[in-house]
């Protein structure tokens, strides 16, 4: 049985991601801005809204990204127009520019966030880098008792060889003197 996840996206929430984003892109913002701003829409993070664009919602809005890419070049086109015929002065199109004091703040927290989880992947590598040396520390340490304990298999073969050969040795001596024993038993049986 398949259950929908608690935090699935739905059609809704990719709708007005894509609205977003293809809005920021008209107007010259970055995508990044248009995730936080999602992502306070939604209570989610900006770097959900990113994966989620970059994973899915990207791929079903080739055009309108496309065409929003266009519009911003005309607009920036009308800009430079604008201002060399008398238009809007510099300070105007940066007042219009400007990021409101949410998505200043938005965005400063989605940093504080990237900040914080960078130091807790830091800290976690730092944490696997001397786990790993611990581990390659006892991996030398037991190599070195390995090849202690192959020689002194290898001196306790030696000597079980040397052993079954001295046993072999004592055998046929024995078995020598007990065929001498017959034999001196049997002449002395024929000679009485």
């Amino acid at each position: 049985m398949t259950g929908v996840r608690q935090d699935a996206w739905t059609k809704e929430e990719d709708e007005l991601l894509a609205d977003v984003v293809l809005q920021y892109i008209r107007e010259g913002g970055t995508q990044l801005e248009a995730f936080a701003e999602v992502g306070r829409r939604l209570s989610r993070t900006a770097a959900a809204c990113g994966f989620r664009w970059n994973s899915y919602v990207r791929k079903q809005y080739k055009e309108e990204i496309e065409q929003a890419k266009q519009e911003r070049k005309t607009r920036k086109k009308e800009t430079a127009t604008g201002k060399e015929g008398g238009g809007q002065t510099e300070m105007e199109a940066a007042a219009e520019s400007k990021l409101s004091w949410p998505e200043v703040l938005a965005f400063l927290q989605a940093e504080g966030q990237k900040a914080r989880d960078a130091r807790r992947a830091a800290d976690e590598n730092r944490a696997l880098k001397n786990d790993m040396e611990q581990l390659q520390q006892m991996v030398t340490k037991l190599q070195l008792e390995k090849e202690a304990l192959q020689k002194q298999l290898a001196a306790v073969q030696e000597e079980y060889k040397t052993l079954l050969a001295i046993m072999e040795r004592a055998r046929k001596m024995v078995a020598g003197a007990e065929k001498q024993a017959e034999q001196a038993a049997a002449e002395g049986v024929g000679e009485g």
